[in-house]
């Protein structure tokens, strides 16, 4: 009877936690039960009063133009005010991390504004003016490289708004398949701060989501015009359905099928293949007023055998968070399954699994031989998603895990990336490159590419993005086709007639596979005479000579002034915990010289009539859907509403007080490592 009644104390104790609220409301004031909770992401409540609009974007319209590997996107927000009271609108939305964006304007009525691009803060205090003075008003800030927010002030009822930006980037061939992605929502962000002391940049993480199966009040819509100059072959979306209309073999124009189904949930992705070999290396000239562009190209060369290839050392962490439950784990399971599976019995490895604590498989990674897999496989297959997502944790226990001396060490992330501390991952990556190289595989429908792209970057690696389980296979071959080619190492490049300076990256990478490497640099001076490419291939000299002639100056090549600030500004801050002053200094002198938002640069623009001059505007933040396939446990980040302290400690004390039986249970049994 006593062992009974300990089971019902512990049964009603766990029922009354799970019954606590775990979500807030939208607009909640921050009180002191507040000071102690963690920054996160809630869920969004539709206020009781009628008269005030709670979803000013109205439609979101996307057209990008991709001549070549250039693509020039044009995005458009329209915000409208079909309620009674004026309101300040607020969004958050992503962009391409690659993205350069160099323009912006806004146009209310008959006024169309171009903005101006400014410091941050002194954009800041021009929009908060505009703001109080009843004047119509934009901000664009950059949160990360690939997050930015929007803010819209003094929007009057009836008034109707666009937004128009424009960015630019580069779409690298992989394996001879280019990927134009547009990402069209921002995940929830996992972070442990605290709320009361959240810094003004990682203040966006503490956003709205509509509830999964919420109807989308706006309409997004995407158009890609495509002209590569040769034949395209295979195009096609792994994300939406489309149309395709090419009356050309050079030219397409893409458009959504689906008209009625809301597209901003997923990360549009435009797949295509150019007829014939791989594009050659070569070099793209940009002659401007005051300072000359370029570009290079450098192709790969052949693979060599992968006998040639050492033992190899493989780490696998996977992401089991709360944002992970369901189709992005089960995608991952299968991603995984296939990673381990085609492992050779000379290599070695082992498996980390990581939410708010981190398990591994094993102290010391083991030989690739079956028994060890199957444990594997089946301590993967036993998961289920939960918690937040302590991603720097696990890459520290990689770190310690003790290394194979003949083996090269390669550390494979598994995750959507749903975190807020990116460049502390970065630092790490960093600090320990000589150790290991980092791949990312990013999992979902809407990941954090900066943070899959960055791992990768960082870590000398190569990124992968899977958005549902049927492409795991895929991307598992790719993966181990990339890590299993030969390299080309010592890569030298020389221009033997130009004046070449500015080059980004200032360390040429080593070249990996069929991806090539892409340098953008300045010039001076007469352009003529090679560029010289030597390396190391299988410990043989490699040498390839692209002649520079007239052919490779071009007026249109504009786009790559912004390709080469992106990058600049890139390396200086996007995977740099290194915020010093001299660095703040030459990123603000790149983003207002070639006007382009960055961490300390933003947008500003303001109509100057006064349209609501008794003030008192409602701050409307609009709600984000969730990403295609994301857990709603992905929101909330542990709030508890509703229960007073008291409750709270006496519900913990109900259930201790049930627990000795079954603790004393527990240790006669061997602990699984993952529980």
């Amino acid at each position: 009877m006593k062992r009974r009644n300990r089971w019902l104390c512990a049964a009603l104790a766990g029922i009354l936690l799970l019954s606590c609220p775990m979500t807030v409301l939208a607009g909640r004031e921050e009180s002191e039960q507040d000071k102690d909770v963690t920054l996160a992401p809630y869920f969004f409540i539709e206020g009781t009063d009628p008269s005030t609009d709670p979803f000013p974007l109205k439609g979101t319209e996307v057209t990008a133009n991709v001549n070549g590997a250039i693509a020039e996107i044009r995005l458009i927000q329209r915000y409208a005010n079909e309620g009674e009271n004026p309101i300040n609108a607020k969004y958050v939305f992503p962009t391409s991390t690659r993205a350069a964006v160099h323009g912006m304007t806004m146009t209310v009525g008959s006024h169309m504004v171009r903005a101006q691009i400014k410091e941050k803060e002194e954009a800041k205090q021009v929009y908060e003016e505009a703001k109080s003075e009843g004047k119509n008003a934009s901000l664009l800030e950059e949160q990360r490289p690939n997050v930015f927010s929007m803010d819209v002030a003094n929007i009057m009822p009836g008034d109707e708004i666009a937004i128009e930006l424009t960015y630019t980037e580069l779409i690298e061939p992989e394996e001879g398949v280019y990927q134009f992605v547009f990402p069209t929502v921002a995940g929830p962000r996992y972070s442990g701060q605290v709320s009361e002391e959240k810094a003004e940049a990682d203040q966006w993480v503490e956003s709205p989501y509509l509830e999964e199966g919420t109807p989308v009040e706006s309409t997004y819509d995407i158009t890609v015009n495509l002209s590569t100059g040769v034949p395209i072959t295979n195009l096609s979306s792994s994300s939406h359905k489309i149309n395709i209309r090419q009356e050309q073999d050079t030219k397409a124009e893409v458009t959504l099928a689906d008209k009625d189904t809301f597209a901003g949930d997923r990360d549009f992705i435009l797949n295509y293949e150019l007829t014939g070999e791989t594009m050659n290396s070569g070099l793209m000239l940009y002659e401007g007023e005051k300072e000359n562009f370029f570009q290079l190209t450098v192709q790969p060369p052949k693979r060599y055998d992968p006998k040639e290839i050492p033992p190899r050392e493989y780490i696998f962490a996977l992401d089991v968070s709360g944002s992970m439950d369901g189709y992005a784990l089960n995608t991952a399971k299968k991603l995984i399954n296939d990673l381990v599976s085609d492992l050779k019995e000379t290599d070695r490895f082992n498996v980390i699994l990581f939410s708010d604590t981190v398990w591994t498989l094993s102290p010391n990674s083991l030989e690739a031989v079956k028994p060890n897999i199957d444990r594997a496989l089946q301590l993967i297959e036993d998961q289920k998603g939960g918690g937040g997502t302590e991603l720097l944790s696990a890459l520290l226990t990689a770190y310690h895990i003790p290394k194979e001396e003949d083996a090269a060490r390669t550390v494979v992330m598994i995750t959507d990336g749903y975190i807020s501390n990116e460049k502390e991952i970065f630092a790490h990556i960093r600090e320990t490159l000589g150790d290991a190289s980092y791949f990312a595989f990013g999992i979902g429908s809407s990941v954090n590419r900066y943070l899959i792209e960055g791992i990768a970057a960082t870590g000398m690696g190569e990124d992968f993005v899977v958005t549902e389980e049927s492409e795991a296979a895929v991307a598992a071959e790719r993966f181990r086709t990339y890590v299993e080619a030969p390299l080309l190492t010592d890569v030298q490049i020389e221009f033997d007639s130009m004046e070449v300076y500015g080059t980004e990256p200032s360390n040429v990478p080593t070249l990996y596979a069929s991806r090539p490497i892409v340098l953008y640099g300045k010039w001076r001076g007469e352009p003529g005479g090679t560029v010289r490419i030597t390396g190391k291939r299988g410990g043989e000299d490699f040498v390839e000579e692209i002649p520079i002639t007239e052919e490779s100056i071009s007026r249109e090549n504009e786009a790559i002034q912004y390709l080469w600030a992106r990058k600049r500004v890139e390396m200086l801050t996007d995977y740099s915990s290194d915020t010093g002053s001299q660095v703040r200094k030459e990123v603000v002198s790149i983003g207002l010289k070639y006007s382009m938002a960055t961490p300390y640069t933003s947008f500003v623009a303001v109509v100057e009539e006064v349209r609501n001059p008794g003030g008192g505007s409602k701050d409307v933040d609009q709600p984000n859907t969730l990403p295609f396939g994301v857990s709603g446990l992905s929101v909330g980040g542990g709030y508890m509403t509703g229960a007073e302290p008291d409750t709270i400690l006496l519900i913990l004390l109900l259930f201790i007080t049930a627990l000795p039986p079954y603790i004393q249970k527990a240790r006669s049994k061997t602990k699984s490592p993952a529980h």
